[in-house]
């Protein structure tokens, strides 16, 4: 899959000359500045939680139930959060949920610092937060390309994004782990909660984005087929969604079962976790941060098929390490992997998506990415219980490989498709004779 993007001064020798190029937008600059703090407060609130939990309760099935109810709304109303973002303002619809986001921690704070908190309330509002979270995702990730002007920035634009959310994902649990140490579990939800103050102010400080005049269109039920038409009617959008899908139900598990490798396997606390949930973090930053670098954007399907490969191989590592050093070594590999995989998935579909299709199509985005988790995080910990976490990861691991070489084996129809798209965007440059049209490849809406 061939994309590229023609982006100023492309000639420099140093690699990360225009890694931060998108930055130059205002309205993009807020965005990214009070996601990155609000997303450094969930990170440290998601190592509270997991703690909290498997220290109430120390079972691993309870950590995947908990996991369950945050991300199972995302894949039951993702599909009508997407049509509800192409038919009206995302950027009210982001400062809506936000909001909800803030009484939702706040209220979980509370009930943490009074010690009256129950798994049972914590189960109620992980699942309320997944449905804002089904609401909210779309709307962003379709908010923030539209603050950046013109398209030239646009993968920059969403590999800086990932650097953000991985730079929180870094910095966030390695403060948890800290924290809970010595002061317990409390303060942390309640940092959590302040930090969306910051999202919510960048949100109303930007310009561009509260002038979005969306059309409204065809009934809601008819929006919702057409999108789904449009997706799985293209082999290319198919694939990625179901690539991204297998790795998300059989890889990323892992992430809900560390509290199990910190504590039984390697036999740590609190920081341990931490630490295990910022090396992940940290690879994953790389990986972001290396495709920010990136001056084009052509071969991305290659960096895919690849980066699923080294995610499969990393777990599979990981399950049989008893060593807490090489076990954060491995986690950087399996960081950087899921990374580069998603954040290259999602620069292709932003690319190649009609403008008026992009909220549906990044809801079936998060569909496949976070909605997928559920049933893994349930499946892991159900598993988890009867083998043991580190049996669990490696054949997460396997699956991921055999997923890896199927969309391999795609890789050659799916250029064939794409490649004529990117002519008529004027990415390729060339002039391609007898190559079918992006609107004749394309499905009828």
């Amino acid at each position: 899959m061939a994309v590229t993007a023609a982006v100023p001064g492309s000639g420099s020798g140093f690699p990360f000359a225009h890694a931060f190029r998108a930055l130059r937008h205002r309205d993009f600059r807020l965005f990214f500045i009070g996601q990155g703090i609000s997303l450094t407060g969930a990170w440290m609130q998601q190592v509270a939680m997991s703690w909290l939990v498997y220290r109430l309760t120390g079972s691993a099935f309870t950590l995947g139930a908990i996991a369950f109810a945050s991300q199972f709304p995302t894949f039951l109303l993702a599909p009508i959060a997407g049509v509800v973002a192409d038919r009206h303002r995302r950027h009210r619809i982001v400062v809506t949920t936000q909001s909800l986001a803030l009484v939702e921690a706040s209220i979980l704070a509370t009930l943490v610092l009074t010690g009256t908190v129950q798994v049972w309330h914590i189960i109620a509002l992980s699942t309320v937060l997944g449905i804002v979270n089904a609401f909210d995702i779309p709307a962003r990730q379709s908010l923030f390309v539209k603050l950046v002007e013109g398209p030239e920035d646009l993968a920059n634009a969403i590999a800086l994004n990932a650097s953000m959310f991985n730079m929180a994902r870094l910095t966030g649990p390695a403060i948890a782990g800290v924290l809970i140490g010595v002061v317990g579990e409390g303060p942390v939800f309640v940092i959590n909660a302040a930090s969306y103050i910051a999202v919510l102010t960048s949100l109303f400080r930007m310009d561009a984005a509260k002038a979005e005049r969306p059309e409204r269109q065809s009934r809601a039920l008819s929006h919702l087929r057409e999108g789904f038409r449009y997706a799985f009617g293209f082999p290319p959008i198919r694939s990625i969604l179901t690539l991204l899908a297998l790795t998300s139900l059989l890889g990323m598990p892992y992430v809900v079962l560390l509290p199990v490798f910190a504590s039984d396997v390697l036999g740590g606390g609190p920081q341990t976790l931490g630490f295990l949930m910022s090396a992940a973090g940290l690879g994953a930053l790389g990986g972001a941060l290396y495709l920010a670098s990136r001056t084009t954007v052509r071969g991305l399907g290659r960096v895919i098929a690849i980066a699923v490969t080294v995610f499969g191989v990393g777990l599979i590592a990981f399950s049989f390490s008893r060593w807490q050093p090489l076990s954060i070594a491995l986690l950087l590999v399996t960081g950087f992997g899921m990374m580069v995989q998603s954040a290259s998935s999602n620069t292709v579909l932003q690319t190649i998506v009609d403008e008026d299709k992009r909220g549906r199509i990044m809801s079936l985005y998060t569909m496949a990415f976070m909605g997928m988790a559920p049933f893994g995080s349930l499946l892991a910990g159900t598993l988890a219980s009867n083998i043991g976490a580190p049996a669990t990861v490696r054949i997460g691991g396997i699956a991921c490989l055999g997923a890896a070489l199927w969309f391999q084996h795609k890789l050659p129809a799916i250029r064939a498709l794409v490649r004529p798209i990117y002519i008529r965007l004027g990415i390729i440059p060339e002039v391609a004779t007898g190559l079918q049209t992006a609107t004749e490849l394309r499905p009828k809406a």
